[in-house]
């Protein structure tokens, strides 16, 4: 243990330095925009020129005969099905409807 009575002992002076980097503004970050764009304008240009140079499969007609005949067979539907008969039920006996009790006076206790 260190005596109280004596002042503390000389310490050396530190010096700390930071730095600090700011990087500059970035100026171009819409790259991929042109990118993506430029690439739909290709692929619209390959269909044009697939779809116009008559490589997509579409001829035009030689002549202009549109006669078409559209005379079919009339179609026809089955029979219908027969309806079961019905059996002759048993007569149901009448019967008469419940009598409900009239009211009479409250009784005294």
């Amino acid at each position: 243990m260190t005596d109280p009575n004596l002042p503390p002992p000389e310490r050396p002076e530190v010096v700390h330095h930071t730095t600090i980097n700011n990087p500059p503004p970035s100026k171009g970050g819409g790259s991929w925009i042109a990118l993506l764009l430029g690439g739909l304008v290709v692929v619209v240009i390959i269909i044009a020129v697939v779809v116009f140079s008559n490589g997509g499969g579409i001829e035009a007609p030689d002549g202009t005969d549109v006669s078409v005949d559209i005379d079919l067979p009339r179609p026809e539907l089955p029979d219908a099905p027969r309806v079961p008969e019905v059996p002759d039920l048993p007569d149901v006996p009448s019967v008469e409807p419940p009598i409900v009790p009239q009211s009479g006076p409250a009784p005294t206790n």
